[in-house]
């Protein structure tokens, strides 16, 4: 269940045009010091909760690129175009071709914006939200 959403999450991910690299866990695992996996999108699972029949999963996708090292002069085109990947991809978890018979977006998702974030000089957008999951594990041996 944890590898399919995730899966699912990076495969919508790198289908954007503004996204080079998708991936996911700590953060701090990924070498953001490399120029050429901007724009990044990177999955994190903050937290599950059993709920008897379903897992809810909070999730914080962060959606990243490089500014400008003279004048962050690109800042508002970052945030423009990360917010629309995220906004694309919870639509398409949400009521798409993303949408399982397993799981759903449930709430509001968050989007919290954010620069010189990382020791690159990044901005981009952190958006959270919850998904419940069908919990498919059965108690019989």
């Amino acid at each position: 269940m944890v590898y399919s959403l995730i899966n699912k999450i990076k495969e919508a991910l790198l289908e954007e045009p503004f996204v080079n690299t998708a991936t996911d866990g700590n953060i701090f695992d990924v070498d953001l010091s490399k120029q050429t996996i901007f724009p990044l999108s990177h999955i994190m699972i903050n937290n599950a909760t059993h709920q008897g029949n379903v897992i809810s999963f909070n999730i914080t996708i962060l959606m990243m690129d490089i500014l400008n090292q003279k004048d962050d002069s690109n800042k508002v085109d970052v945030w423009n175009t990360q917010m629309a990947i995220g906004v694309r991809v919870l639509d398409r978890l949400n009521r798409g071709d993303l949408r399982d018979d397993f799981w759903e977006l449930t709430g509001s998702p968050n989007f919290e914006p954010f620069t010189e974030r990382f020791e690159n000089d990044l901005a981009g957008w952190a958006v959270t939200f919850d998904v419940l999951v069908r919990n498919d594990m059965t108690i019989c041996n």
